[in-house]
């Protein structure tokens, strides 16, 4: 049976490194191919021929609430200062239908963190403090 609406962008989960955590924003989940012109020398054309090159991935940025005594993001960013393979994970990015089971899955591969931002603090507000993280991966699939 044909599902009737597209599915709500805003219940998802995400896996990562084996501890299932909840973000309030994933964005940078886009993969493209790069475009190769061609035309050799004896074409009877005056065009190039396209082909499909290499892929390309955008890093993903994760945003999420801080929370006290929780330096994950931290730990994280210090273990792969050194590039140092074992600090690399697989992230798994989950969107969830109404009854919590996943219909759509993304992993993405052999990631680290590049940057990471803490929340900008202000006297005079009333918002949660978000942090961010921005990784770096060697691709993004989608798991059927």
């Amino acid at each position: 049976m044909a599902q009737e609406y597209p599915l709500p962008r805003y219940h998802y989960q995400i896996d990562w490194g084996g501890a299932k955590i909840s973000f309030t924003e994933v964005t940078g989940m886009d993969m493209q191919v790069e475009v190769i012109e061609y035309r050799h020398s004896d074409s009877k054309d005056f065009s190039k021929i396209k082909m499909p090159g290499m892929r390309k991935f955008s890093n993903i940025t994760l945003k999420r609430g801080k929370f006290e005594n929780d330096f994950d993001y931290n730990d994280w960013f210090g273990e792969i200062a050194n590039e140092r393979v074992s600090g690399r994970r697989d992230v798994v990015i989950r969107l969830l239908n109404e009854k919590h089971e996943p219909v759509a899955v993304w992993k993405a591969q052999r990631c680290f963190p590049v940057k990471v931002t803490t929340p900008d603090l202000k006297s005079d507000a009333n918002e949660v403090a978000i942090e961010s993280m921005e990784i770096a991966h060697e691709g993004l699939t989608l798991v059927r």
